[in-house]
């Protein structure tokens, strides 16, 4: 049985999330996905659109998906090994060192292979790119909108 562990924001679900998840997949048997805090996602990236709990219930539902989990605020490797896993995934665009974290996991006594997946035509980027069409719409809209 082969573990693969991936992780992200997941914050606006789009294609490019899937395709990732699905990559991660075929890698092994088992997909283990571990989705940011709140508090991470304000410190790396922006304010979450969407909160934790809800990020987490969609990526939990995903068919490629066989378990989720919410990750930490302070080590981030105390939840690679809870998880186990012998395979960690990363988005090409993910600002991690393979070397590096084989190495931490390594010194807390893992063995782990750090995978870099390829990039898609809906990169992941595209939560960004959501957002601001969003944005745009808005701008160019908002005399039309009519509130809820």
């Amino acid at each position: 049985m082969i573990r693969v562990m991936a992780s992200g924001v997941f914050d606006i679900l789009h294609p490019g999330h899937l395709r990732y998840l699905q990559e991660a997949k075929d890698l092994g048997d088992e997909l283990v996905v571990v989705v940011a805090t709140d508090a991470t996602v304000r410190r790396r990236k922006h304010e979450p659109i969407t909160p934790e709990n809800m990020r987490l219930e969609l990526i939990s539902a995903l068919r490629m998906v066989d378990k989720a989990y919410l990750g930490s605020d302070g080590d981030m490797f105390g939840v690679v090994e809870r998880i186990r896993p012998d395979i960690i995934a990363l988005v090409y665009d993910q600002n991690f060192e393979e070397g590096k974290i084989e190495e931490a996991m390594a010194e807390r006594g893992l063995s782990v292979e750090v995978v870099r997946l390829s990039q898609h035509g809906e990169d992941l980027n595209g939560t960004r790119k959501i957002i601001g069409k969003i944005i745009d719409w808005y701008s160019q809209n908002k005399s039309t909108v009519k509130e809820d």
